[in-house]
């Protein structure tokens, strides 16, 4: 039994409680509820802007009726890296490289759904980082570095490119998203694997 009646308010005095008021500690325990709401709704809307991505991701370019077709003559690409067009009858396998790869290989990959994120060679390694932090486990992917990139990162899949100056742009995990296996690949499904080329990780 409480030494004093609930609903009243006393001072301490040794070996006693001080109890508060029925309406005071209904007031703590509504504004310890507002506070885990309040926290509750932030998460979720962390959680919700995460996974939002745009229908049209802005700046990414459109290449249209590209060529197929296999060939092991050298092909002239009109853009780099390129998007797509003639490419080896064999793929890039697919993973993370320390050197370039050659185009032709990669463009074969792009058919079979991969999304390749070139990097300019002196890229800094905490940008690095970030970018191999975004392919972590992502199956379909290469990433390679690439000599006179017109920005420091490029990510490409077929018929499509975006072109940005920093690893940490949002517009690159919207584009593995959209991209990766995506609507645009050719050939969904085929393997990017047990081909050309010896990655220093998988993907």
């Amino acid at each position: 039994m409480w030494p004093f009646p609930p609903d009243r308010q006393h001072i301490d005095t040794p070996g006693q409680y001080r109890l508060r008021a029925p309406s005071q500690r209904a007031a703590i325990v509504i504004r310890g509820l507002g506070f885990l709401a309040s926290l509750a709704l932030i998460g979720v809307a962390i959680v919700w802007g995460a996974q939002q991505q745009p229908d049209t991701i802005p700046d990414v370019v459109f290449f249209a009726n590209l060529p197929r077709n296999h060939t092991t003559q050298p092909v002239i690409y009109s853009h780099i890296p390129p998007a797509g067009g003639a490419h080896r009858p064999v793929w890039q396998n697919c993973g993370r490289y320390d050197e370039p790869i050659e185009n032709a290989y990669a463009v074969h990959s792009l058919e079979h759904g991969a999304v390749w994120i070139a990097y300019r060679p002196d890229l800094s390694a905490d940008a690095l980082a970030q970018l191999r932090d975004l392919l972590n486990g992502q199956t379909y992917t290469l990433l390679s570095p690439y000599p006179h990139l017109p920005t420091q990162v490029v990510a490409t899949a077929w018929g499509a490119q975006l072109q940005v100056n920093s690893a940490a742009d949002p517009r690159l995990p919207w584009f593995v998203t959209k991209y990766r296996q995506g609507a645009q690949t050719p050939e969904p499904d085929a393997i990017c694997s047990n081909s050309v080329g010896v990655p220093v990780a998988h993907s």
